[in-house]
């Protein structure tokens, strides 16, 4: 019969440690990944941009009368027409409710 090598054995010290390194590395790496996904959703201004395109073919086709305001999700959407000389400017506009980010699009049309 063959002799085994002997290994050396770690102590329950040394594997304890090791462990607890485990899970310290591992608890970083979610509070980071977590800190990133909630940033993003918070700066995700995609839903609100359709709105407003949504929105914006609406007035560009007489669907809707200005000025405009609705609640859409947690999104406080406003579209008013500001008139200079021949020209008016349409402003639509959307504003976050928690974050208060802000998306705005512009129109201008001749009268």
């Amino acid at each position: 019969m063959a002799l085994l090598k002997k290994i050396k054995a770690s102590t329950l010290m040394e594997t304890l440690v090791a462990t607890v390194l485990i899970v310290v590395i591992f608890m970083i790496s979610s509070m980071i990944m977590n800190n990133l996904l909630a940033n993003n959703i918070k700066q995700n201004t995609e839903l609100a941009e359709e709105r407003l395109n949504a929105l914006e073919y609406q007035v560009l086709n007489k669907g809707i009368k200005l000025p405009y305001y609705e609640d859409f999700e947690s999104w406080e959407i406003s579209i008013f027409e500001q008139k200079q000389g021949q020209y008016s400017l349409v402003t639509l506009e959307a504003e976050h409710t928690v974050t208060k980010a802000t998306v705005t699009n512009y129109m201008t049309s001749e009268d």
